[in-house]
């Protein structure tokens, strides 16, 4: 099967037609919520039509709903839950319902299934997959997917499950999936949809990212968005020659080689931080500071925040959370003594 470059296509066997540009509803969490719906609107008069969301990004779904709260029919949904047993996933699926203001979803995912135990609990009897299978059934859900980060359990995943679609995260630096899962993935008539694009805002070269993702084997990619111009840019990829030049590949080899694998990509699964701490924030900062070399500005914005790195008490909740399973405690405890020495060095 050719991989298809055009502006919208079928996601996989789905029969549904989205832009192969979606919207990550993460980002609008930090929106107001005139701003989100502002957001939404000008992504839905641009061409967009295929918006994902989660019970677990706070007011994600109830931004969503009232941004498409009479344009309900221009829109394809994908939420999520967290929830690993029937009882749980029937509940957060009637709160996304009633936060998103609708009375089906498109897609409804198993969101985040990481270990083998998360996968045997949710296949289970008694598991989500009977809630979303029922509820498909009623006509609250039209195909249920699955997401996750690790490929290898995702192989397990499909291998075990007809699930309709597969969310998974694709960019220059994470294309584990790309190897064996996606063209599995794909054999099974399966939508795939490629997250984390731009490695939680870690990768400068945002254009060439997409590019390249829309040209390793997945339907569409979901970018966060939080400003309209951001929407404008990422839909003016599907204008561009797609693969990438031999000259592009090389800006973004070295985009991978400048971050390597110990990064946040600011997916907020850590938190809250019993200790008050905004990890994902804190990572910014520090990137602010040594990749960016704007080291007075971030200085200046860290002295305002409540909670800095010195603040990390390690009790290692974040580790436990994070699906990439980096470990905080001690990324912040460089961090600080980074800065620390950084600026020693620059009185002397």
């Amino acid at each position: 099967m050719g991989i298809n470059t055009d502006t919208h296509t079928h996601l996989g066997n789905t029969g549904l037609k989205i832009c192969r540009v979606g919207f990550g509803g993460i980002p609008i969490q930090r929106l107001a919520m005139t701003e989100s719906e502002q957001l939404v609107h000008a992504a839905l008069e641009r061409g967009i039509n295929f918006f994902d969301t989660s019970r677990i990004y706070t007011d994600s779904e109830a931004k969503l709903g009232r941004a498409l709260a009479g344009k309900r029919n221009r829109a394809v949904i994908a939420s999520k839950t967290y929830s690993r047993d029937a009882g749980g996933a029937r509940q957060d699926l009637e709160t996304s319902l009633k936060e998103l203001g609708t009375d089906h979803v498109e897609i409804y995912q198993c969101h985040n299934v990481s270990t083998e135990k998360d996968l045997e609990r949710i296949l289970a009897p008694g598991g989500a997959l009977a809630a979303l299978e029922k509820a498909r059934d009623q006509g609250l859900v039209q195909f249920v997917g699955i997401t996750g980060h690790k490929p290898w359990i995702l192989e397990k995943a499909l291998n075990a499950y007809a699930f309709a679609t597969l969310q998974v995260p694709v960019n220059i630096i994470e294309q584990s999936s790309l190897t064996a899962l996606i063209p599995a993935a794909r054999a099974k008539g399966m939508g795939i949809i490629a997250m984390k694009p731009v490695a939680g805002g870690a990768l400068r070269e945002v254009s060439l990212n997409l590019r390249f993702i829309l040209t390793s084997g997945v339907d569409a990619v979901i970018p966060g968005m939080d400003d309209p111009i951001q929407v404008t840019q990422n839909l003016a990829i599907l204008e561009k020659p797609m693969p990438l030049t031999p000259a592009e590949m090389q800006r973004l080899e070295k985009e991978k080689e400048r971050l390597g694998n110990s990064f946040c990509r600011r997916c907020e699964y850590c938190m809250p931080c019993p200790e008050g701490l905004n990890i994902p924030i804190l990572n910014l900062m520090e990137g602010y500071y040594f990749r960016y070399n704007l080291k007075e500005w971030t200085l200046e914005r860290m002295a305002g925040m409540d909670k800095i790195f010195s603040d990390c008490t390690a009790c290692g909740v974040c580790i436990s959370r994070c699906p990439y399973e980096l470990n905080m405690p001690e990324l912040f405890k460089s961090a600080s003594e980074r800065i620390a020495a950084d600026q020693k060095n620059r009185k002397h």
